[in-house]
């Protein structure tokens, strides 16, 4: 009988420091507690400027079970790893982050779960040894949405975790141009397994992430699974609109009765001009992330334009 096949797909940029420990740690993980498992390690690159690529062009030279694809530019943050994982060929697939802060050996406790039964394993952050205050609003991000979203959205849940063939084949039907990828597997997912884990801090180098890239990620996901920003607009407008009638018609009833003193001036006027100014600007942002999210999915461009595949040769006839 064959071996079962589990891949590991690992998104780098800018992972020199991190591309081979991470391969070795991943390897002998593999060889060492699931001996009777074959497996594929899957990088796909983002466009790295340093030497990630010439790393993993050594470590595919030197090991057959590793494969990669060179993105021609950088695709962003969650098109790349997405596109990573549909092009797996295992029985089931691993995602893990380059930079250790998912750990290694829960490998061995995924596909445990796996072979029970359950076709999507995840691990749960409880704890984590990163910026304290990017915790805890990181928290404070997965409360409100899932407090906004009709999917129930998983808390502290980045995507680390094992998903069945029959789930990347979902994500391969999609067809989705902006794929979030934490909201997918909330709505979508078949039952699933969590696991708890106290996430360790980042092995060497400086993550990617920032405060755009972060808001980005809230905003791909208040636009995708949430229609409380548009609704709240719409309240908000409501509630504005009926207040600023009873004041209008109070002054109004003030200017005839000759209360020239209270109604006279330009302050509240003023006042009133540049609140509705600044509300009406905030909601038509929250109206254009709306818009440009189904703009990009009208356009339906591809998730990544690929450079180059490394030991893909027996999908493409022997070319690299």
């Amino acid at each position: 009988m064959a071996k079962k096949v589990i891949s590991v797909m690992i998104p780098t940029y800018n992972e020199e420091e991190n591309a081979r420990p991470i391969y070795e740690a991943v390897r002998d993980e593999l060889q060492k507690s699931l001996p009777q498992y074959d497996y594929e390690i899957l990088f796909i690159d983002n466009k790295s400027q340093d030497r990630t690529r010439a790393i993993i062009r050594e470590i595919c030279a030197q090991d057959k079970h590793v494969r990669a694809i060179f993105n021609s530019k950088n695709f962003g943050q969650f098109n790349s790893p997405y596109y990573g994982m549909i092009h797996t060929s295992g029985d089931c697939t691993i995602t893990i982050c380059a930079d250790f802060q998912d750990p290694v050996e829960m490998i061995p406790q995924f596909v445990a779960e796996w072979e029970k039964g359950y076709k999507i394993v995840i691990g749960k952050k409880t704890k984590s040894k990163e910026n304290g205050l990017v915790y805890f609003l990181r928290g404070c991000y997965y409360k409100t949405i899932r407090k906004m979203s009709s999917v129930e959205m998983i808390e502290q849940f980045t995507g680390f975790g094992l998903y069945d063939r029959s789930f990347i084949q979902t994500l391969r039907d999609l067809h989705d141009p902006t794929p979030f990828i934490r909201g997918i597997v909330a709505e979508l997912g078949p039952e699933r397994k969590e696991i708890e884990y106290e996430q360790p801090r980042r092995r060497a180098g400086k993550t990617h992430n920032n405060w755009y890239s972060l808001f980005d990620a809230a905003m791909l996901s208040f636009t995708s699974y949430t229609k409380v920003g548009m609704r709240v607009a719409e309240f908000f407008g409501f509630g504005v609109a009926f207040i600023s009638f009873c004041f209008g018609l109070f002054f109004l009833i003030a200017k005839l009765v000759a209360w020239q003193s209270f109604a006279a001036g330009y302050a509240p006027t003023m006042i009133a001009v540049f609140f509705m100014g600044g509300v009406q600007l905030a909601f038509l942002g929250f109206l254009g992330e709306y818009i440009m999210a189904m703009n990009t999915r009208i356009m339906n461009r591809p998730l990544v334009v690929e450079e180059e595949r490394l030991n893909f040769e027996e999908e493409n006839g022997g070319k690299a």
